[in-house]
């Protein structure tokens, strides 16, 4: 567990993606099997443990020391694992210090009530860091910075290879990844990757400059479509195999049993997962990205949740035909294969993404700007696709460029901070922020709308740090109320993609993608916008 422990710490400490990729790949390279395979799992979200919950943890800790001691301390500290880790009465010398195999061996065949044991006799034989790494490891929430196509590359550079390769054989062999290693290192042939049913890497898009790229792009050279506001996914059913994988090549396939159903065809498609129900005129219609939330990241959905929001696929490109890969023939021929498959496969489920005429950049911004009446209206922007472009994994410049549309902004007012995670451990760096509400009144009071954590610079974040401890009100755990109201209070200019209705939030709507534009440390509190503002973009 020590070489885990010393990695866990050194990522959650360190910002730069380089430097992180450097740790993962050194640990590859230094770590014997099959330690090192179960700690690429680990970091790629590919290990979990029935048996292990948070609440054996609480109980353990708790037959050790005080509970009110312990509950103020985690209330402090706001972070389970680390509070544990710090707080555990140990007795050194207790036990031998186990290997990372042992303990995930052990946790992968133990029953219940063979857990709180376990996990007393490890807590005792590890330091601090190892016991912050066991209660990650086991709980299964890293949150040391590290993607799982991070930690892909990082098995990319450790052998040299395209990451498209990794990509490729991933879903082909399983942790602790023994053969995956030894190709590697040269020591055997690569995995096949001919398994039915696989991930392929997936194409992505550049953002577009438009002072630059304009400039030098031919608008006859490209196809345009609309940016959906869904997920990207690809649907893939190959001999006798049906799955449904995230743009990372994460399988959701048991989330969406519903679009597996509709998966008829034989080939795979790259698409946007979004939710289509009828609209007051009995059309099939896009629904908004809350809607598609509810289905995510569920474990089981219920038959009135497949009711309520019914899923599919907006296709958009197509990879493999049959058993023909068209991924080297160019856009344009496959967008002619897309249309005949869609229509093949006569799925209420799956349609087909349109594109979009234009024949200048200007009469395409028009039509950015102002998306016509139906689906358009909830797309992010625009896609461009040259028609000679073949289907390459990664982000290759120029083929493709997403154009998204400018973010709402408004001026909401810090209301509550809480603890970060990580590197952010000691700071306040996530805010809830608020509008002004009048009543019947006339009496003017902060009501929240949104949540956001990222936008701001490090020096920023020392700053919003500062302010928010100068000013607490009340605290709550890991939470403070910070003091605002209409003569004092900090304003923070919001950015977001879009708005819906929330029956969950008190201010009956919630934020797509809030972020901190700026921080107005200028603006008075009272002059912050209204919840009626917002209402009103809702409404257009």
């Amino acid at each position: 567990m020590r070489a885990f422990a010393h990695l866990l710490d050194r990522l959650s400490l360190t910002a730069s993606r380089n430097a992180k990729l450097t740790l993962i790949r050194d640990h590859l390279a230094t770590t014997p099997d099959p330690d090192r395979g179960w700690a690429l799992a680990a970091l790629t979200g590919d290990l979990s443990f029935n048996a292990a919950k948070p609440a054996f943890i609480r109980k353990a800790v708790e037959a050790r020391m005080d509970a009110v001691l312990f509950r103020w301390s985690y209330d402090y500290v706001g972070d389970l694992a680390e509070t544990v880790a710090l707080v555990w009465p140990a007795r050194p010398g207790a036990n031998r210090e186990p290997e990372l195999s042992e303990v995930v061996d052990a946790l992968q065949s133990a029953s219940r009530a063979e857990v709180q044991r376990l996990i007393e006799t490890w807590l005792d034989a590890l330091d601090p860091d190892g016991r912050w790494a066991l209660l990650k490891l086991m709980t299964g929430g890293l949150r040391v910075g590290v993607s799982s196509r991070l930690a892909k590359q990082a098995c990319a550079d450790l052998g040299g290879v395209p990451i498209g390769e990794i990509e490729e054989v991933w879903h082909a062999v399983e942790p602790p990844y023994g053969d995956l290693f030894a190709w590697l290192e040269g020591k055997s042939e690569r995995p096949s990757p001919d398994a039915p049913g696989r991930f392929r890497p997936v194409m992505l898009a550049q953002a577009i400059d438009e002072a630059v790229d304009f400039a030098k792009l031919d608008p006859a050279d490209y196809a345009a479509e609309w940016k959906w506001d869904g997920i990207r996914i690809q649907a893939v059913s190959e001999r006798g195999e049906r799955r449904l994988y995230t743009r990372t090549g994460d399988d959701i396939s048991a989330t969406f049993p519903d679009v597996l159903e509709a998966m008829t065809f034989e080939g795979a498609l790259d698409g946007e997962l979004i939710v289509i129900r009828a609209n007051e005129k009995g059309d099939r219609a896009l629904a908004s990205f809350g809607d598609l939330q509810q289905r995510l990241n569920r474990k089981t959905v219920d038959a009135k949740m497949l009711s309520t929001y019914p899923a599919g696929i907006r296709a958009y490109d197509l990879l493999l035909d049959g058993e023909a890969d068209l991924r080297g023939l160019p856009f344009a021929e496959r967008r002619k294969r897309l249309e005949a498959f869609v229509a093949a496969a006569a799925s209420p489920r799956i349609d087909l993404s349109p594109l979009q005429p234009f024949e200048t950049w200007e009469g395409l911004a028009a039509l950015r700007a102002e998306p016509p009446e139906g689906d358009a209206q909830l797309a992010e922007g625009l896609m461009l696709k040259r028609w000679d472009s073949v289907y390459e994994p990664g982000r290759p410049k120029g083929p493709w460029f997403k154009w998204k549309r400018d973010p709402h902004l408004i001026d909401a007012v810090l209301m509550y901070a809480q603890r970060g995670h990580g590197k952010r451990s000691s700071f306040y760096s996530d805010y809830t922020f608020g509008v002004w509400r009048e009543d019947a009144n006339g009496d003017r009071s902060l009501t929240p709308v949104g949540k956001a954590y990222f936008g701001f610079t490090d020096e920023e974040l020392k700053q919003l740090d500062k302010f928010v401890r100068d000013n607490t009100l009340e605290r709550f755990g890991p939470v403070r109320s910070v003091r605002a109201n209409l003569d004092f209070g900090l304003v923070l200019e919001v950015a977001f993609e879009g708005l819906q209705r929330s029956t969950r939030h008190k201010s009956g709507v919630a934020m797509r993608f809030p972020r901190i534009s700026r921080i107005r440390w200028d603006k008075p509190s009272r002059e912050a916008d209204e919840l009626a503002t917002l209402e009103r973009m809702l409404g257009s």
